[in-house]
């Protein structure tokens, strides 16, 4: 068989795989996937979608174990008491990793997966996206989160993004109209979902500069996955090379990570979907959160601005109301309420996180398979989070 011939079977092969791919993105958003197809889905890089290599580099952080491992902890969440089997079992947990002071204190696999498997980051990938532009800041590629969108991209001149400031997009306040429900078929979340399935280029930034206002800039806080693929194009704007690129270049050559990663693209040779399609393993995942918990230093580089770790995680008052959301990271409150260790977390549906709390230096990561994008969890993350803290003392 000729070498064009072979190529064209490969090509023809891999779109007759791609079809249940789709149909099962689709499922999956709307929550409808049983188990073993949605485990056999989360442990697919592609999902039918052109992807991007992550290069690592350098020796890995092998990550050494802590002389003492955890076997069991109290988690107290709802006014009832649970344990760790409950946790891993009753929330479909299929990795749980927890380092104290960088060194491992629990790590778990279930449902099929191992240290090897790499997972998807789901919404996690909103957090990483966003620290490449405290990345491009230090590296004065872009002057401040003040600027406005259009400085960088300015093909958004005279759309509802004109008038944005980077802050707004960072903080998703941007005041543009965007209703991110998965589960309905409707919302422009799928219909973003779809301009993906499509893999044509730039068609999620066109739909995104067609979206109307609904509010002045910086007044009102709306959770917005289209407001991340923004920030992918302006990392890509500002840095002149791709978001998968960057991170490799910033952060994931330096600082350990055991494997290559992947990042899904809007299209072939386009854009990343900046808010969700990593693929990496648990470790790595965990890795990210120590380089955070750094306080953005790898190897010998300040990677972002001192001051960025502190400003991109807290709470912050948008209008009348305070926001638990920062530069698309996650404040977590102390059982008491207060945020006094600094606690945050990427999070992602289905049950994906990475917690850090720098106080206490602990890390949590998170790979999970739950039956509905969100709320489907038996116990409370933030709830298993803080009594990890509490066992790890």
């Amino acid at each position: 068989m000729s070498t064009l011939h072979r190529d064209a079977e490969v090509r023809s092969r891999r779109a007759e795989e791609s079809v249940p791919a789709v149909s099962e993105a689709r499922d999956a958003y709307a929550g409808k996937l049983l188990p073993d197809v949605q485990l056999r889905l989360f442990r697919d890089t592609q999902w039918g979608f052109a992807t991007r290599t992550i290069a690592r580099g350098g020796p890995v952080n092998e990550l050494p174990r802590a002389d003492i491992q955890l076997q069991d902890l109290v988690v107290h969440s709802r006014g009832m008491e649970f344990d760790l089997a409950d946790y891993l079992s009753r929330n479909r947990v299929a990795g749980l990793l927890l380092m104290k002071r960088g060194r491992i204190a629990l790590e778990h696999y279930d449902l099929g997966i191992d240290a090897n498997t790499r997972w998807i980051s789901m919404s996690m990938a909103k957090s990483v996206s966003t620290t490449l532009i405290g990345a491009a800041i230090q590296d004065k590629l872009i002057g401040s989160v003040e600027e406005q969108l259009t400085r960088y991209l300015p093909e958004l001149r005279g759309t509802s993004y004109d008038g944005v400031s980077i802050r707004h997009l960072l903080q998703m306040t941007s005041g543009v109209h965007w209703d991110d429900t998965h589960t309905d078929a409707d919302s422009e979340r799928r219909r973003m979902l779809e301009l993906q399935i499509g893999q044509q280029p730039g068609s999620i930034m066109k739909y995104l500069a067609a979206q109307p206002r609904i509010a002045a800039p910086g007044s009102v806080w709306n959770y917005s996955t289209g407001e991340t693929h923004v920030v992918g194009a302006l990392v890509r704007a500002a840095t002149g090379i791709w978001c998968a690129d960057y991170l490799s270049q910033k952060i994931w050559s330096k600082v350990g990570m055991q494997s290559d990663a992947t990042w899904w693209l809007e299209a072939t040779n386009g854009l990343e979907v900046a808010g969700s399609g990593i693929n990496a393993t648990l470790r790595d995942y965990a890795r990210f959160g120590l380089f955070m918990a750094n306080g953005g230093v790898a190897g010998d580089e300040q990677v972002l601005p001192e001051s960025w770790i502190a400003e991109a995680t807290q709470p912050r008052q948008v209008g009348n109301a305070r926001v638990d959301y920062g530069y698309m990271w996650w404040p977590v409150a102390r059982p008491n309420g207060s945020f006094t260790d600094g606690a945050f977390s990427a999070r992602g549906i289905f049950g994906q996180y990475i917690y850090v709390n720098p106080r206490e230096q602990v890390i949590v990561a998170v790979l999970s398979a739950r039956s509905k994008p969100k709320g489907a969890e038996a116990i409370l993350d933030n709830d298993f989070f803080n009594s990890a803290v509490t066992a790890l003392k």
